[in-house]
């Protein structure tokens, strides 16, 4: 049995990066599931924006639409329970003094996994695929390579089931990942993600840049903003 032969689920979030492995997932696999999160985010705009994603983005790209299984939304709002940060409070975006930003969610990824494999379980799936990315990222140490292969030997153990986690964007920049889009389904896949996804941690959408929407001044637009001027550049 090969990967196309078998079924996968992902953490979409409805953002770039999640839309973009999404084209991966569909590329790679017979049937792909869709799994969201309601964790209290600032951004909330996103669980509207996944939705909407996924209801357009079958009619615009039709010999995908059979690969698209079901979506699930779970709440884990728990984590915003926990502590305060900049995507879970209004609160200003800044380093703190133990050198992680305020926008790290402890335990978020964590969690995801988590609740990803016991799905996955449930659903005769091995295969579970994340945009986490240790290349261009927020300082969040949850994203990073090693962590990522701690959780998938824990996950395997403890469910007694071989859990596989794909990051296909771990080693590639933000430029790298708009060129991946355009490689597997074209510049329509790219103006759709410009269009259709959103990435900002202040839940701006209503300013639309050449990149797409949101405030132009988070760190998670500033590096939407240069990797896409650095990818139209080459």
């Amino acid at each position: 049995m090969t990967l196309r032969d078998e079924k996968a689920v992902i953490l979409f979030s409805g953002g770039q990066d999640s839309a973009v492995c999404l084209l991966y997932a569909l590329e790679h696999f017979a049937c792909v599931e869709t799994i969201g999160f309601n964790y209290g985010q600032r951004h909330n705009i996103e669980m509207q924006i996944r939705q909407e994603f996924l209801q357009q983005f079958k009619q615009e790209f039709p010999h995908y639409a059979d690969k698209i299984g079901d979506d699930h939304v779970y709440d884990l709002s728990v984590l915003s329970d926990i502590g305060e940060t900049s995507l879970t409070q209004e609160t200003e975006i800044k380093m703190l003094d133990c050198g992680l930003p305020s926008t790290f969610v402890p335990g978020r990824n964590i969690m995801f996994f988590t609740v990803a494999a016991a799905s996955a379980w449930r659903r005769g799936s091995r295969h579970i695929i994340g945009g986490m990315c240790q290349t261009d990222f927020s300082g969040y140490p949850d994203c990073r390579d090693n962590a990522i292969k701690a959780m998938q030997v824990a996950l395997s153990a403890g469910l007694d089931y071989p859990i596989t986690l794909h990051t296909p964007l771990m080693w590639i920049n933000k430029s790298q990942t708009w060129d991946m889009a355009y490689r597997i389904a074209g510049q329509k896949a790219v103006d759709f993600i410009i269009e259709h996804t959103h990435s900002c941690y202040k839940g701006v959408r209503n300013i639309r840049h050449i990149w797409g929407y949101g405030c132009d001044d988070c760190p998670a637009c500033d590096l939407r903003k240069k990797g896409y001027l650095e990818y139209i550049a080459n």
